[in-house]
């Protein structure tokens, strides 16, 4: 094997690496629902929910909301989970685009309101149950408003939730609130290659 396949082969296992981390960390955020008469989430401490320096995403409620219902991951593309957060929040509220990018959906799905905003690092967020008042090929604005927050959803029912999706590409749902802390990257050494035996 020559240096350049060693090298390359090196890359390779790097960028493996830096996705597998950086994907790790979107199953690490657990939050416990509360139970369904525990009344109105507590406030959050001062600072908690600003998302941190760097940050590439901002919450879509403000002032930052409790999470109602965690994101949790299907074992397979067609299996059961929680493909997205619910963010408490109050009905007609301004649900923001979380980041700037381009509206590429705003309109009813099975009766909810629902838009969705491609952004330019290839992800998708989705806002659900939302009176849209943007349409579909706006470009928006990190904070710009998208709509207004409808009550209904199921989770949250009689008060409002807002359903925040996240996804790459067609069927890779992740959790949206590892959007709100700044992307960790850790390099790995180079493996220096062995030389090359003698006659």
């Amino acid at each position: 094997m020559d240096g350049r396949a060693r090298r390359g082969g090196a890359a390779l296992l790097v960028r493996l690496a830096v996705v597998a981390v950086l994907g790790a960390t979107g199953t690490a955020v657990a939050h416990a629902a509360p139970p369904p008469d525990a009344g109105p989430p507590p406030p959050p401490p001062p600072g908690a929910g600003v998302p941190a320096p760097g940050a590439r995403y901002a919450w879509p409620l403000l002032p930052a909301p409790a999470v109602a219902v965690p994101f949790r991951a299907p074992e397979h593309v067609y299996g059961p989970g929680h493909r997205g957060v619910d963010l408490t929040g109050t009905a007609d509220q301004a649900v923001l685009a979380a980041r700037g990018g381009t509206v590429v959906f705003a309109g009813p799905v099975a009766g909810r309101g629902v838009v969705s905003v491609q952004h330019d690092d290839g992800l998708r967020t989705t806002y659900e149950p939302v009176r849209p008042l943007v349409a579909a090929g706006a470009v928006v604005r990190a904070g710009d408003v998208l709509g207004q927050l409808e009550a209904g959803h199921p989770a949250c029912a009689p008060a409002a939730c807002l359903h925040w999706g996240l996804r790459r590409g067609r069927q890779e749902y992740l959790d949206p609130l590892v959007l709100l802390r700044p992307p960790h990257v850790r390099l790995l050494p180079v493996p220096v290659p062995w030389p090359a035996a003698g006659p």
